[in-house]
């Protein structure tokens, strides 16, 4: 049958095509496998295709950074909480992280900028300050010069003009010269110190000119003299010239209250009464020079000018003329000023040559340590150990650069050290005085600084001991005693000037004394803190005396209260109250508290 024979050969070739095999599906999906045909890739270096698009992607890595304004950061009147708020507002942590980091490099950079401004402003200050040393000393020389040369020719006309008179001076003050010698020290300097207190008592001002110091005295004063206009010649007023052995002081007559001409009793008393004399200028000897014009006028002038002399000093020139009709009292004058600044020239030479040669001494000994052979072979005990020079120097230019950024302690525990290796040089007492000096240079210029400090800061208790600790690791204890009571001394009296009167008189004796004593209590109480016992007696004298200031403030406002009213027995108690306040530190000015007598 055709269909059978169909089906049987159909199935014949089917079987031929795929031999059945073991594991059925399986091998027939290995083979499709293996039979599979892959197409070739294209060619990927064609140029002509066309350009892969880019995706734009935003970055979450690249976060724009605030930048630091230095601009705003130097102003000084910066607010900066509002100053943040502004610039941070809006910030992320990597921004605040960034913004941080700046700071810390601006910082860092101040930092080493200000360390290398400090090394280089020092090593100017040393160059400038021996160049100013040099100078000072070469000015000096000149003016001493510049003095001989005026005296010598001062001298010259002198002995041309008045020989007779020249020789009688001259005999005088030989007779006087000998005179003193015979006599000793100490009552010379009783006889200049009496003719300095006459000075003041009849000169008014003049004590503010010539203080008290030793050798200070009057060679010579004259009443008679009248200062002329340098433009009509014309006296301007009456004055006194009195020469000193180091100054020449004008003083000018005092004007007295004017007397009814037809009062003879009046003219008669006002005419007893001694002229007062008021300080007007005053010059060092070495910084004038005294002419006489009697030979420099006209001949039509020299009648009127004969008994005149002119005082310069720098761009000034004064005009003074004698009263007297003879020139005796002028020459004396002359002859005396001359001879004065001779002696007052030869004994500043003296110093001078004295001065330069200790300091070329020191600069000698300073080259010579320049060398570092030198430098190697002084050495030093440090601890037990031995340390050469080179190695002290290193400590005092460490000590410099912590006195200018005002490291106190560390600063003041480098003075003890350098002192105590200073100790150690006895062998040397050359290097010892220069390191010495050294030394005592910087303290000063610490003990300044710290001073400075404990007067802006004296109202603080903590504060007032290390102030004071410090100037007494210094040795300076005197001068931190000293600057402390003078700083509370200032307070106290500016704030009881604070203190207005409104017309009750009880309520400003309150303010005024409870501010004293108060400023009492709290001053005794620091100072007791920061002082030993042994010094308390100079706190106490100093509260004696303001107490007495009180008592003075207390008596001016009860003068015109009845004594025993209700209203001074008021004020009285009340200021007595506030007195009791110092008991608390052991002092007792209840007592003390009184209003002084008419007489007192």
């Amino acid at each position: 049958m055709p269909h059978v024979n169909g089906s049987t050969e159909k199935s014949t070739k089917t079987s031929r095509e795929r031999p059945g095999r073991p594991g059925g599906n399986t091998a027939d999906l290995v083979k499709r496998r293996y039979s599979t045909r892959f197409v070739q890739p294209s060619d990927f270096n064609n140029t002509d295709a066309p350009p892969i698009p880019k995706l734009h992607l935003p970055d979450t890595g690249s976060i724009p950074s605030i930048t630091v304004d230095k601009a705003a950061l130097k102003d000084p009147n910066l607010d900066t909480e509002q100053y943040t708020a502004t610039v941070l507002s809006d910030a992320s942590d990597q921004q605040l992280r960034d913004y941080q980091t700046s700071l810390r490099k601006l910082k860092n950079g101040a930092s080493s900028d200000l360390q290398q401004n400090v090394f280089q402003n020092r090593t100017q200050f040393i160059k400038i300050s021996k160049d100013a040393e040099k100078l000072n000393e070469d000015m000096r020389t000149l003016r001493s010069h510049m003095s001989e040369l005026s005296a010598s020719v001062n001298n010259l006309w002198a002995s041309t003009a008045v020989p007779e008179a020249r020789s009688s001076l001259e005999n005088a003050a030989t007779r006087t010269r000998k005179q003193a010698n015979r006599s000793s020290v100490a009552n010379l300097e009783q006889i200049y110190n009496n003719q300095l207190q006459t000075l003041w008592k009849e000169v008014e001002g003049s004590q503010k000119f010539l203080p008290a110091i030793p050798g200070r005295h009057v060679e010579i004063e004259q009443r008679r003299w009248a200062e002329l206009d340098a433009a009509t010649w014309k006296s301007k007023q009456k004055v006194s010239l009195i020469l000193l052995n180091d100054h020449l002081m004008v003083a000018r007559e005092k004007s007295r209250n004017r007397v009814n001409p037809s009062s003879k009793e009046m003219l008669e008393s006002a005419q007893k009464v001694p002229t007062r004399l008021v300080a007007e200028k005053c010059w060092p000897l070495q910084d004038i020079d005294m002419l006489d014009l009697a030979p420099m006028g006209s001949a039509r002038d020299k009648h009127e000018m004969a008994n005149a002399i002119s005082i310069r000093c720098g761009q000034e020139s004064f005009t003074y003329q004698s009263e007297r009709s003879s020139s005796v009292e002028k020459d004396k004058m002359l002859q005396k000023f001359r001879q004065t600044s001779e002696e007052l020239r030869r004994l500043l030479r003296t110093e001078t040559l004295t001065n330069t040669k200790n300091k070329k001494d020191k600069s000698d000994l300073s080259r010579s340590l320049s060398n570092d052979t030198d430098r190697s072979d002084i050495l030093v005990d440090v601890d037990g150990k031995q340390k050469n020079l080179r190695w002290v120097e290193g400590q005092i230019d460490e000590l410099d650069i912590e006195v200018a950024l005002q490291h106190f302690e560390d600063a003041v525990r480098l003075v003890e050290k350098l002192r105590k290796i200073t100790q150690g040089l006895k062998g040397n007492a050359i290097v010892q005085d220069l390191i010495t000096t050294k030394i005592d240079g910087r303290a000063k210029m610490l003990a300044d600084l710290v001073v400075k400090r404990l007067t802006s800061t004296h109202s603080f208790s903590n504060a007032t001991q290390t102030n004071i600790a410090w100037l007494v690791r210094l040795g300076l204890d005197d001068q931190a005693r000293e600057s402390f009571l003078n700083a509370r001394s200032e307070t106290i009296i500016r704030r009881a000037r604070q203190c207005i009167f409104e017309g009750d008189l009880r309520d400003y004796i309150f303010q005024v004394s409870f501010v004293y004593f108060t400023m009492m209590r709290n001053t005794v109480s620091i100072y007791q803190q920061c002082f030993p016992p042994l010094m308390m007696s100079a706190c106490v004298k100093w509260a004696k005396q303001h107490l007495d200031g009180f008592n003075v403030i207390l008596s001016r406002q009860l003068s015109s209260v009845q004594r025993g009213s209700p209203t001074w027995n008021e004020c009285m108690d009340q200021a007595k109250e506030h007195a009791m306040m110092v008991n608390d530190v052991g002092l007792d000015f209840k007592e003390l508290v009184r209003v002084k007598e008419d007489g007192e």
